[in-house]
Parts: structure tokens; sequence; C-alpha cells
């Protein structure tokens, strides 16, 4: 098994993990506000990377190291919890799921702006074209329009998607376990402060199910789904493990009708089995990685 494919198996773990994180939000925010979900959820991540990093007795990060932390947590423990909660408030899962498989795109462009990757010509339009049918869903879904919950969710993606290239190509020289934990524990302080503000004395009379889906998105999508998305990430190379992302949406589609009982439909298995075919192309064309 060559690097890329290894990479795109390990990443698509990650993935199965991440695509839970809209349903699973859309539940919790029935019982909690989705800034104290969002907030919260990092607060208790972070503890448990503190105590990950304490046990395995990680060194501090380098000056050089720390900056790019700080900008991974601003995109994966701020910027797309806080837009994507906050959307899940009013929005349908099912929904923002679509609108989120433009990630793979995003993650692509910022990955060769960033890192000096270099795809084909060829890799490029169907890229595109993946993200052109995600696109063509979601207008077939909303009527034609976007709305301001559209604008939150494509905010959240793009805040991810920095956070992933910056994790990705970090996770190259570094253990992208500790990756991940260094994010969040540097994020601890804001976290505490902002987890205490939006608390509230009702959330104690959550039932079983609310408290569940906390710590579900507390531990999995926050956490241990990095685990596998930047190792594979940094195996594979940004452009071309990227591109499993295009999944997320069915898989998340999956979920949200496991979940909250919304129903499938003709048009979306045609669409899954279109975008997934542009993932199984994608693995065709030529990606040069700078080393």
């Amino acid at each position: 098994m060559n690097k890329e494919t290894k990479g795109m198996l390990i990443g698509f773990v990650g993935i199965l993990v991440f695509s839970l994180t809209l349903p699973i939000s859309k539940i919790a925010v029935v019982s909690f506000s989705p800034y104290f979900i969002a907030f919260g959820r990092a607060a208790l991540a972070g503890l448990v990377a503190l105590a990950y990093l304490s046990y395995k007795q990680v060194p501090l990060p380098s000056k050089t190291d720390l900056a790019k932390l700080a900008v991974i947590a601003l995109g994966v423990v701020f910027g797309f919890p806080i837009f994507t909660t906050v959307a899940m408030k009013e929005g349908s899962s099912s929904h923002g799921a679509v609108i989120l498989g433009m990630m793979p795109l995003a993650t692509t462009v910022i990955g060769v702006i960033r890192f000096k990757e270099r795809p084909s010509v060829g890799f490029w339009l169907v890229s595109m074209l993946g993200a052109g049918l995600v696109i063509i869903y979601a207008l077939l879904k909303s009527s034609g329009s976007f709305t301001y919950i559209d604008g939150l969710l494509v905010l959240g993606g793009v805040c991810a998607c920095i956070g992933y290239v910056e994790g990705g190509e970090l996770s190259r020289k570094m253990n992208p376990r500790i990756v991940i934990s260094w994010a969040l524990v540097i994020s601890l302080p804001i976290n505490f402060i902002m987890t205490y503000f939006t608390y509230s004395s009702i959330y104690l009379n959550a039932d079983a199910i609310a408290w569940t889906s906390f710590v579900y998105l507390s531990l999995f999508p926050m956490y241990l789904g990095f685990f596998f998305w930047y190792e594979g990430l940094a195996v594979g190379g940004i452009a071309r493990v990227s591109q499993v992302q295009l999944i997320q949406p069915f898989c998340t589609l999956l979920a949200s009708s496991f979940f909250l009982g919304d129903h499938l439909t003709a048009m979306n298995m045609v669409f899954a089995f279109l975008v997934v075919s542009t993932v199984i192309l994608s693995k065709q064309m030529l990606v040069k990685r700078s080393h």
C-alpha cells in the first residue's frame, strides 16, 4: 500500500468521526446554547488533551510551532465549532452537510497557497467537478437560494480548512496527537472563561441524551477524530487526502437519517454516487508535494 492510499484510509476514519458533528450538534442545541456547546466541548477536550500531554511528558512547543498551533486553534477549536453550532440552532444538519461539502476544494486551495503543493490540471478539474456537484445539490435542496445559515457554514468550513492545512503540515514533523492536543491546551484559558459565562444552571436539568451528545462532541470530533485526520493528511498529502472529505456530507446524511429521522431520497443517493466517484477519480491525478 503506497503512502497516498494509506493516508486516505487513515483520513477516512477521521471523516467518519467528523460526519456526526452536525446531527449531534442539532440534538445538543435543543438543551444547550450553541456558544456553551462550542466553548464547553473545547474546554472538556482541552482537559483530556492536557492529561494526555502530561502522561506522555511532552516538551513545550517551540515559538515557531506555537504560532502554527495558534492558527490551528483559531480554525478548528474556535472558528468551526462556533459558526457551525450557531448555524445548527436554526438550520438543518442535512443541508449543512452538503454546504460543507465545499471543504475539500477549499482545503486544496489553502494547501497550495500555504505549502506549495502542486496538483495537476486534471486534479483541479476533478476537484471542481466534485465541488460543483455539491453546489448543485445545495441549490436544489434550498430552492435555488443561499441563506445566512449557509454563510455561517461557509465561514465555519473555511476556518476548519485553514486548521486542517496547518495541522496536517505540522503533523509531518510532529505526532498528530500532540498537534491537536497542544492546539486545545493553549486554548484552555479562553474556553474556560467563555464556558463559565455561557453556562446556565438550567443545563443541570438536561437529559442523558443531551449530555451524551455534548460529551461526544467534546471527545470525538473535537479531539480523537484529529488523531486520524491529521495523520492521514501528513502521510498522504493535503491535496490528495482532503478529497476524502467529499464523502463526509453523505455520511452525515446517513447519520441525520439515523439520529434525527431525516428521510433519505433518491437525489441524496445519486449525488452520493457522483461525489464518491470524483474522489476515486481524483486519486488517479498527479499531485506534486513539497518536501
